[in-house]
């Protein structure tokens, strides 16, 4: 396993072991279908800005994706209408209630947000129809879009949601009765219904949730999906609204984007960051997944992702990926022997944090042949690195060790020294040239 993959992977190796004995909450029975799940099952995926893909546990395996559904439908709905007119329909305000609550805005009938039932019963309604795009269509391209592939409906729990769906059937006419429902009570309900049915797995929402992350392109494709202020605007919403009446709490605690469906997905974006997705089905009182919820949170404290704290320094993070031999200021016999060594060379610059670290890591990993040669690790333009990027890259460079490649830092102010170092102490030195030379003469001796 490569350096950036065993760092990231490890953490959410490390998140599943620790909850996945966690059998509190409930699988949702009150659509049928969905009490046949299994709940020992449990996900959890991350992909970076970058496209990486991090997984562990029972991340792909199928499910429906429900009310994960409602902020790319919300998102299709501003991309075709734009904001103003979206919000003629659907209020952008915290209900302070359960999903499937009657939250609609007193004197006007519009629904608090379009992240509880009421709310995404209208934005599914407000997405155009037509005989050559019709509105269902335009609903599972944008989800597949914003996954990366083509998904399907799970006919099975479709028919289930269609058989036991009078609550938001009630909430669809209630709406009506007031104005702002613009088509038809049955037809949005159904249409509502089939949205909720498509199969994803953790791996998708990781992908849908990065694409958010990403100002709206998936960092999987390359796809734009949507515009990077509709993207922005939905994060927004999923912030204050995406955890229901435990929105605030959320925020407060974990303090990232979020939004939970009662088949047990749960996606967290970290602007310019990444998305992550959970699957596991035991839910809590409020509808959303406990153990998601759990390694969300912890993942958040321990890797500092919360959006409040102050990032890292905006800028590029690698300068340079090249090989030793290719450096115009080593010596010619130290070019001649470090080519024959295959000593790579990765240079970074600026603050690094997780995002940083983790495509420093990428670019040591793909710096030279897997198992083989040396890796120097050039931190000279560094101005900081935070305590999650120093234990990030001390542990992909001892898993390199350990892989059978050689490793040096230059390093000359010390910033992946701990105190207490001992002999599995990363090596550094002064100058890059210095870290070069030890790697070759290692291979010598």
């Amino acid at each position: 396993m490569s350096a950036a993959t065993g760092a990231v992977t490890d953490a959410l190796r490390e998140l599943h072991a620790e909850f996945a004995g966690v059998d509190d909450g409930e699988v949702a029975d009150y659509i049928p279908q969905l009490a046949l799940a299994d709940p020992g099952a449990f996900g959890l995926a991350l992909i970076s800005m970058d496209g990486h893909r991090y997984s562990t546990g029972d991340a792909e395996v199928p499910f429906t994706v429900q009310s994960v559904s409602k902020p790319f439908v919300y998102a299709l709905a501003l991309s075709v209408l734009g904001l103003d007119e979206v919000s003629r329909w659907v209020n952008a305000e915290p209900s302070g209630e359960a999903f499937n609550a009657i939250s609609l805005e007193r004197g006007t009938g519009r629904p608090d947000n379009a992240m509880v039932n009421a709310g995404a019963i209208v934005t599914t309604a407000l997405i155009p129809d037509t005989p050559a795009a019709p509105r269902f269509g335009r609903i599972l391209d944008c989800l597949s879009r914003f996954a990366g592939r083509r998904l399907d409906v799970d006919e099975e729990v479709y028919a289930s949601e269609a058989l036991t769906g009078d609550r938001n059937r009630a909430l669809a006419y209630l709406i009506r009765s007031t104005g702002p429902l613009p088509v038809d009570p049955v037809a949005a309900v159904e249409t509502y219904f089939r949205q909720c049915s498509v199969r994803v797995t953790a791996l998708d929402l990781a992908a849908m949730a990065a694409t958010l992350a990403h100002g709206g392109v998936n960092p999987l494709t390359g796809d734009r999906v949507v515009p990077e202020p509709v993207a922005a605007q939905v994060l927004a919403v999923m912030a204050t609204c995406g955890m229901y009446d435990s929105s605030g709490d959320w925020l407060l605690r974990v303090g990232l984007p979020a939004k939970s469906g009662v088949s047990g997905g749960l996606i967290a974006a970290g602007p310019a960051r990444f998305g992550m997705g959970t699957y596991s089905p035991l839910l809590d009182a409020g509808g959303s997944s406990v153990r998601g919820h759990l390694a969300i949170g912890r993942l958040s404290e321990r890797l500092g992702l919360h959006l409040m704290h102050n990032p890292a320094l905006a800028g590029s993070t690698v300068t340079l990926v090249t090989t030793a031999d290719d450096l115009p200021s080593a010596p010619a016999a130290e070019r001649d022997r470090a080519r024959h060594e295959q000593v790579a060379v990765v240079a970074a610059q600026g603050a690094l944090d997780f995002t940083a670290a983790e495509r420093v890591l990428y670019a040591m990993d793909e710096a030279g042949p897997e198992g083989t040669g040396a890796v120097v690790l050039d931190l000279l333009r560094v101005t900081d690195i935070d305590t999650v990027a120093r234990a990030m890259l001390r542990s992909g460079l001892a898993r390199l060790t350990a892989d059978g490649r050689r490793t040096a830092v230059a390093d000359p102010d010390g910033r992946l020294r701990e105190p207490g170092d001992g002999a599995a102490a990363p090596r550094c030195f002064a100058t890059r040239e210095e870290a070069v030379a030890r790697c070759v003469a290692d291979a010598a001796g």
